[in-house]
């Protein structure tokens, strides 16, 4: 079973402990031993000493000593007392010829004492030899031999035989406390290694949990480690790297989104096939010509035998070599002649990977009839466009005159001003030499200056306002006409309808209009151009408040649609719209207010269009109207 870096650390660790715990046991246990080795040795010397020292005066008070040291009764108390001394199974003295002459037992006297090792020789030794005889499996008997001399001449010797298994069962009594707190100290090294395993390995969870997320795509990812350490420089270069992965991935998704609008809306058919001659992918315009799910069937499942787009597939994956373009006249997968006739262009190009490996084929199919109409349009298209051109120079040179007239309108308004003020002689002699009002010191000779001032001045107010209002037609129309360039990308409708609230709310409060918002979170985005929509968004809302004078409700509404569309509405309870205008109310420079300018609508419709969506009007007169717009889904990555 593979350890876990956590696994690894808690069995280091108590290995460790371990180790230092068999170490210290074994130094330990060599110490004990030679401890109990002494204590034997000690209380043999005390017994042999005992024994001596009575063994001596048995033997000076008789002749025949061995005899009278077996009979002894003092003597033989004291060797039958060995028997309790720890470690002691036995004391006997022998003569010069080592045969027992007394003894703890008395059925080995008379005997010769068998061999034995040397207490002294063992003591002298090493630890590890200490511990290898006293832990030998059937253990030993060990002697303490004390000679005893009469005058120059050996006499015999005590013996006192010490038992290894007694040392080995004092010794195992000794180390029992010491086991059991080493067995306290593994598990306590095991608890304390768990801990500081799980202290110093959370950072590495919190970096495996922020790659776990961001391997399931989630954006904006970041890391919160205490600073200091070697994991707070790796969570800050965490961050940075997910940062920029979530910019790569925003990007890549307003580019897939772009990329997936425009393969779907080609009017080409387009497919993608795997090595094998498997259907990967293919655009509404293909989907049109094959069965119904047709995604991973088999070229052979898709098309009959023999079909133009099957032969060029199958000679492209034989051959591994670009086809095309092809002219051939195609039915479709049902049998049946598409609906356009004419005949089609086909060709296929081989994907290659990124070492060269062949990867698949890409069939694109052209309807030349339908190519045939679109240069058509084209054609119509670009003449529209210098018309439009055109138009656009015209409304330019219609600006510079109207310049032109206001500046000197406001002149002529100062001359006037200046005229009123004079006195009735003067005025009469600055109008008639005025060329410019000489027809009106004509008309009006019969009266004085400053009221033929006052009169001029009414005129010259209307001309200026119908001048400033041919300018704004003028600026509608260059505004309407000029060229847009959209920046695509996923837009939230929620996010539209907050940035354009509070600039509704003031002309809402102005009609004692509630403005409702309806739009869940869950909502998916759209692909456009957010100052645009939130432009056409924003003239709706207007128009609603405006549609409202007696106060009523606006509701900004949106949802999935069907076909992946995001539908939204702007509905309001106001006056409604009357039937023979709700075919007119997108036209440019229409309008039912007394002060519009015809071009808000006009725009909106304009906006729906440039962003390939649908634009419809719902009204009954006296309860109000919805406009439902649909826009396209953006592709989520």
């Amino acid at each position: 079973m593979r350890l876990g870096i956590k696994g690894k650390q808690i069995a280091g660790v108590t290995a460790i402990v371990g180790l230092a715990i068999v170490a210290l046991s074994v130094i330990n246990l060599a110490r004990l031993s030679r401890v109990v080795l002494h204590e034997s040795q000690a209380r043999a010397e005390l017994l042999a000493n005992a024994i001596f020292h009575r063994a001596r005066e048995v033997v000076t008070s008789t002749p025949d000593a061995y005899s009278a040291m077996r009979i002894d009764p003092g003597l033989r108390a004291i060797l039958e007392s060995s028997i309790y001394g720890e470690s002691i199974i036995d004391a006997s003295v022998v003569d010069a010829h080592g045969v027992i002459v007394a003894s703890s037992d008395r059925d080995l006297e008379g005997t010769t004492l068998r061999p034995r090792g040397d207490l002294e020789a063992l003591i002298e030794a090493s630890p590890w030899e200490q511990l290898r005889v006293i832990y030998s499996r059937d253990g030993s008997t060990l002697e303490l031999r004390q000679p005893m001399m009469r005058g120059e001449e050996a006499f015999g010797s005590i013996r006192i035989g010490v038992s290894t298994l007694l040392m080995r069962q004092e010794l195992t009594a000794s180390l029992r406390p010491a086991w059991y707190t080493a067995i306290a100290a593994l598990v306590i090294a095991v608890l304390v290694a768990g801990v500081l395993a799980q202290l110093l390995l959370r950072p590495i969870h919190v970096i495996r949990s922020g790659l776990t997320r961001l391997g399931k795509g989630e954006f904006g990812v970041t890391l919160d480690l205490p600073p200091g350490d070697e994991f707070s420089e790796l969570g800050t270069f965490f961050n940075t790297v997910s940062q920029q992965l979530s910019a790569d991935r925003s990007l890549l998704a307003g580019q897939k989104a772009q990329l997936q609008t425009a393969v779907e809306h080609l009017e080409d058919a387009v497919a993608l096939f795997n090595p094998g001659g498997e259907l990967l992918f293919a655009n509404p315009a293909m989907q049109q010509l094959l069965p119904a799910d047709p995604i991973g069937r088999s070229l052979r499942g898709l098309l009959p035998l023999g079909h133009p787009y099957a032969q060029i597939v199958e000679e492209t994956l034989a051959m591994r070599r670009s086809r095309g373009p092809v002219q051939a006249r195609v039915e479709d997968a049902r049998g049946a002649e598409p609906p356009e006739e004419g005949d089609r262009l086909m060709m296929t190009n081989v994907i290659q990977g990124k070492d060269g490996e062949f990867v698949g084929v890409l069939l694109v199919v052209r309807n030349l009839a339908y190519l045939t109409r679109m240069q058509s349009t084209l054609a119509y298209s670009r003449k529209l466009m210098a018309l439009g051109r055109l138009t656009a120079g015209i409304a330019h040179e219609v600006k510079n005159p109207l310049n032109a007239m206001m500046i000197h309108l406001e002149l002529l308004r100062t001359k006037l001003r200046a005229a009123a003020r004079q006195p009735v002689p003067q005025a009469l002699a600055a109008q008639a030499a005025a060329p410019t009002g000489t027809a009106l010191a004509v008309a009006r000779r019969d009266q004085p200056a400053p009221i033929i001032a006052q009169g001029a001045l009414e005129h010259v107010e209307i001309i200026e306002s119908e001048i400033r209002r041919l300018d704004e037609v003028v600026q509608g129309f260059l505004k309407f006409s000029r060229p847009e360039d959209l920046r695509l990308q996923p837009v939230r409708p929620l996010t539209l309808f907050e940035e354009i609230q509070p600039i509704v709310e003031p002309e809402a409060q102005r009609n004692a209009v509630s403005v409702v918002v309806d739009c869940p979170p869950g909502v998916p985005a759209v692909n456009g151009d957010a100052a645009m929509l939130r432009q056409a968004f924003l003239n709706l809302a207007i128009n609603a408040c405006q549609a409202m004078p007696n106060g009523g409700t606006l509701r900004l509404v949106a949802g999935p649609a069907s076909r992946g569309r995001v539908e939204v509405r702007v509905e309001d309870t106001g006056v409604g719209i009357a039937p023979e205008n709700l075919q007119k109310i997108f036209d440019l420079y229409f309008t039912t207010k007394d002060h519009g300018t015809g071009i808000g609508l006009s725009m909106v419709y304009r906006i729906v269009q440039l962003h390939d969506g649908e634009i419809e009007v719902q009204s009954t007169p006296g309860r109000g109207t919805t406009f439902k717009v649909l826009l396209p889904r953006a592709q989520e990555v």
